[in-house]
């Protein structure tokens, strides 16, 4: 039985995230070979500027576990709620200046003021087109998760 009034804790979802990480770090590693460099290739999600291993990068949760166990802790686990908030679509590489300033809030609020676009150099369209990713695989998994 779903306990909907448990309190947000991340055990599961960091444990998941970790998995997470690791994965798309090896995946990173490979496209940078294929590439010819030495380290891990990624493409930051909000502004689509190749970030090289050992850049100051940090993996993001494009939407945060924090806004998904709210949402879902009323029809899912928490080890259910670690795999959706740690699915492919929800995780991407940006830079950490701009994951630091975002925070915990939701990306539309962060976007609502100019500067942080103008300062971050935030790809706009690219940005909304990860959103709206990040919320599909979210919704889909919860739909296969829930049926």
């Amino acid at each position: 039985m779903i306990n909907k009034n448990r309190p947000y804790r991340r055990i599961e979802i960091d444990k998941e995230f970790a998995k997470a990480k690791r994965s798309m770090h090896a995946a990173a590693l490979a496209r940078g070979k294929a590439k010819g460099f030495e380290q891990a290739h990624y493409q930051d999600i909000y502004t689509g500027k190749v970030l090289l291993g050992g850049d100051p990068y940090d993996y993001e949760h494009i939407r945060s576990s924090e806004e998904i166990h709210s949402r879902y802790k009323s029809v899912l686990t928490d080890e259910q709620i670690a795999l959706v908030v740690n699915c492919s679509e929800n995780i991407g590489v940006t830079l950490s200046s701009i994951n630091k300033s975002k925070g915990k809030g939701r990306m539309e609020d962060w976007l609502s003021n100019p500067t942080n676009i103008e300062v971050n150099g935030i790809d706009l369209k690219l940005t909304l087109a990860n959103l709206k990713k990040a919320d599909a695989g979210i919704e889909g998994l919860v739909k296969i998760l829930t049926t």
